[in-house]
C-alpha cells in the first residue's frame, strides 16, 4: 500500500458549545453520490467524549459542508457506563437496521478510566439513533480483564459476525506513569448484538516496548483480510503509529507493519502522531481518514491509495 495524504478536514475550533476539543477515531456514512457524513467523537468543557458529525463532498473534501447541531448519542445516567462519555466506532447495516457501535467510558479511582462496548440503532421515526440498552453489549470478562474498547464488526460468509476489539489485560507503570496495555481480540455473534468471547487473540505484541493496539479496522479483498490499526511504541518510537495485517480466514493475522504505506509528517498536526484509521472507497478510489498527534486533538484528516 502507498498514500498520499490530501490534507486535513476538521479540527474543532468552537463551532458549537458542546464541542470543545478532539475529532477522534473518525469514520463515514455515505450519502448520496460523492457526499459522506463523517462520524467522530469531540469533548466538551468537562472533558467527556460526545459523538459529532460532518458533511463533506468527497470532490472537495476538505471543505466541511454541515456541522451536526446536536451530539449524536446522549451521556449515560449517574453510575452507567457511558456516563463519563460516548465515543463512536463503526457504523453498520444489519437485519437491515443502522447499527452504530460506540464505547461508553467512566472515570476510574486506583487507575484513570474503564470502557465498555455499547450499541445504539437507528429510528427511522425520530430520525436519530437510540440506545439499545441502558448497558453494555460488551464489558470487561474472564477473556478481557480490565476494559474493552474500539470495536470493529464485520460479516463473515457464513452469517456469522466476529467483532476485532481493544482488550485492556492490565495496568502497568511504563517511564513511572501509569499506563495500559491491551492487544486486539476476536468475539463472534450471530445476530451483532449478542457475543461469545473465548481469548482469541488477533493482533499480539512482538516486543517488550509495544503496549497498546487499538482501532481495528478490517476489509476483504481478493479473498483476503485485511487490517489496518493503530499501535505503540517502538524502542525509537512512543507514540502511535499505523499497523497492517492480513489473514486469510479473519481469525489468524500475520503482522505486515512495514507494508502499511503511511506515517508522520515532517512538521504540522500529524507530525507526532499517526492513528486510528478509516478505509472506504468511492468511485474506484480508496481513501483513508485518519488521527494526527495528541489522539484527535489537532483533528482528522484525509489520503487516497495511489
Amino acid at each position: 500500500m502507498e498514500w498520499k495524504k490530501l490534507g486535513r478536514i476538521f479540527v474543532p475550533n468552537h463551532e458549537k458549545s458542546w464541542m470543545n476539543s478532539h475529532a477522534a477515531v473518525p469514520f463515514v456514512e455515505k450519502l448520496e453520490s460523492g457526499y459522506f457524513k463523517i462520524y467522530f467523537t469531540t469533548r466538551n468543557a468537562q472533558n467527556k467524549s460526545l459523538i459529532a458529525w460532518i458533511i463533506i463532498d468527497i470532490k472537495n473534501p476538505l471543505t466541511v459542508i454541515e456541522i451536526s447541531d446536536n451530539p449524536v448519542l446522549e451521556l449515560g445516567g449517574l453510575g452507567f457506563f457511558d456516563e463519563d462519555g460516548t465515543m463512536g466506532c463503526q457504523l453498520t447495516e444489519i437485519n437491515n437496521k443502522k447499527y452504530l457501535y460506540y464505547q461508553g467510558w467512566n472515570l476510574a479511582t486506583s487507575v484513570q478510566f474503564r470502557n465498555s462496548i455499547g450499541l445504539a440503532v437507528f429510528d427511522e421515526l425520530s430520525n436519530s439513533f437510540k440506545k439499545f440498552s441502558k448497558g453494555p453489549i460488551l464489558d470487561r470478562s474472564i477473556y478481557d480483564n480490565c476494559f474493552v474498547a474500539t470495536p470493529n464488526v464485520i460479516k463473515m460468509a457464513d452469517d456469522k459476525f466476529l467483532m476485532y476489539y481493544l482488550s485492556c489485560d492490565d495496568w502497568v507503570k511504563k517511564n513511572e506513569k501509569l499506563t495500559h496495555k491491551y492487544n486486539i481480540k476476536i468475539a463472534e455473534s450471530s445476530d451483532g448484538i449478542n457475543w461469545v468471547r473465548y481469548g482469541k487473540i488477533a493482533i499480539n505484541y512482538e516486543s517488550d516496548y509495544e503496549y497498546a493496539f487499538s482501532v481495528p479496522r478490517v476489509i476483504k479483498e481478493n479473498g483476503i483480510y485485511k487490517m489496518l490499526y493503530s499501535y505503540r511504541a517502538s524502542k525509537e518510537i512512543e507514540t502511535y503509529r499505523m499497523g497492517y495485517a492480513e489473514s486469510l480466514d479473519g481469525m489468524d493475522w500475520k503482522r505486515k507493519d512495514n507494508e502499511v504505506g503511511i506515517d508522520v509528517s515532517k512538521e504540522g498536526w500529524d507530525s507526532q502522531m499517526i492513528c486510528y484509521p478509516y478505509i472506504f472507497d468511492d468511485e474506484g478510489s480508496r481513501y483513508m481518514l485518519y488521527n494526527g498527534n495528541d489522539y484527535g486533538k489537532t483533528g482528522f484528516g484525509i489520503a487516497v491509495m495511489l
